[in-house]
């Protein structure tokens, strides 16, 4: 997003508008449609792009657009994984741009690549930097929770990373030690473990540096490659042998106990991920907990049994209020049998606005939050209407509505679940002879933010 942005500043440029400000010089503004004109002529390659930029500057080395066509290309070197060239634009970019977290991320690791004390250096201030604001800043909540929670524990844990490996190219052994041990508990993964055992084996604590190369090698991480992990049974062989005569003999059962180490880690972060959303890892509606406006939660499983009607809707979408009164009409059709639930389920991505909006509309506040079920179910657009059977099976789905017909519509879906198969296929059967009926127009669906209508997340 952020790449994009940029480009679009540039394509301004020869507008004369950058960040609000007013028409350009003459000069300024034949400038920028140069710089314009070589992004295009780049057609949208990173390489291409930041050789184009780089030709410009030497061509027009006192330009007074430099710091923009610094900005980009750090942004582009980030896309075409440039260590140096992140390096060299990305640090005159963050003294303008200081609380960019990903430049910050790139930055710092780029400079470790690109090697030396200096670099080191730097990549110190700009990672403690980076956890400065990852500490600082809020975790959002709501449907994303868990992969926000993620988001940011991943983050903290790079920002100590890229500092343990600073200290150590820095020669501060203990400092580099405390930075990987904080890493690892900030987010338990290979690199970390890895980063960690390193600096236990430099200060001499043979035993304990085994025991954790072995957890770097054991570790449950998606994210490890095989020559990662090639890599830390070297090591961790290296360092056995080196104290145990050059045998191999017991280091199985370090391994083993470390396993067991890690697995009991991972699982006890997976109980503390499912506290702030059960429903993570869920991929079976029927397992779905929403969780209800007045702080109360839903498990479905708990309707087991009960045909369950799912009316998705959200304050901002108009047809949702036209339908609102028709879901209360099949409700009132329906209300002497315990086996048919009617569910609210909003899907507004701030929650904060529905209370207020169901006391002006005057709504039942029975209503449930979405709490990813949309995702699972691959609702693009609202209304919609999904029945699940009483097995928790998706039995119906309805996009949108016919205002003249739905209440009909949903009654005859719901009889016909309850039917059940016999049934159903007695009316399938009436309906080959019945006149086909007319159809009134139907009232516009309005897309989820991030979705379309193909029904499947964008």
């Amino acid at each position: 997003m952020m790449k994009l942005i940029l480009r679009l500043v540039l394509v301004s440029l020869s507008c004369g508008f950058v960040f609000g400000q007013g028409n350009a010089a003459p000069d300024e503004a034949a400038e920028r449609q140069q710089i314009n004109q070589a992004i295009v002529e780049a057609n949208h390659s990173p390489i291409d792009i930041i050789a184009a930029l780089e030709k410009h500057l030497r061509t027009h080395p006192n330009s007074k657009l430099r710091g923009e066509i610094e900005q980009l290309l750090a942004k582009e070197a980030m896309e075409a994984r440039d260590s140096a060239r992140i390096a060299r634009y990305g640090v005159p970019t963050l003294a303008k741009t200081p609380n960019d977290a990903q430049l910050l991320d790139r930055v710092s690791s780029s400079l470790l690549n690109v090697g030396g004390k200096e670099n080191a250096q730097k990549a110190l201030e700009f990672a403690r930097r980076l956890e400065d604001y990852v500490v600082h800043v809020p975790v959002p909540t709501g449907a994303t929770a868990v992969r926000n929670q993620e988001d940011h524990d991943r983050a903290l844990e790079r920002s100590l990373l890229y500092q343990a490996r600073a200290f150590a190219i820095l020669g501060a052994n203990d400092d580099a030690r405390i930075k990987a041990e904080l890493a690892y508990i900030a987010f338990p993964e290979e690199p970390s473990a890895r980063e960690w055992a390193e600096a236990l084996e430099r200060a001499g604590r043979h035993e304990d540096a085994i025991k954790q190369m072995a957890a770097a090698f054991a570790i449950t991480d998606s994210h490890a490659t095989a020559e990662d992990r090639a890599l830390d049974r070297r090591e961790l062989g290296e360092m056995y042998r080196k104290l145990h005569n050059g045998s191999d003999a017991g280091l199985g059962d370090i391994v083993l106990e470390a396993y067991d180490r890690t697995s009991e880690i991972l699982d006890k972060r997976h109980k503390d991920v499912y506290a702030l959303d059960p429903n993570y890892g869920i991929t079976d509606p029927a397992k779905f907990v929403l969780d209800g406006l007045d702080g109360n939660r839903l498990p479905l499983a708990s309707l087991k049994g009960k045909i369950v009607i799912l009316d998705f809707w959200a304050t901002w979408c108009a047809p949702c209020r036209v339908q609102h009164p028709l879901y209360e009409e099949v409700r009132k059709r329906f209300a002497n049998r315990g086996d048919v639930v009617l569910l609210s389920v909003d899907a507004d991505e701030d929650r904060s606005v529905v209370s207020g909006f169901l006391e002006t509309i005057q709504w039942d506040r029975a209503v449930y939050f979405e709490t990813g079920l949309a995702r699972t179910l691959q609702v693009a657009n609202i209304p919609t209407t999904i029945i699940l059977d009483k097995e928790g099976r998706v039995a119906r789905r309805m996009n949108g509505f016919l205002p003249d017909r739905f209440v009909d519509q949903l009654t005859e879906h719901i009889n016909d679940i309850l039917a059940g198969p016999d049934g159903q296929a007695a009316e399938a059967e009436a309906a080959k002879t019945a006149p086909a009926p007319t159809r009134p127009a139907p009232v516009p669906v309005q897309l989820l933010p991030g979705q379309s209508l193909g029904g499947r997340m964008e």
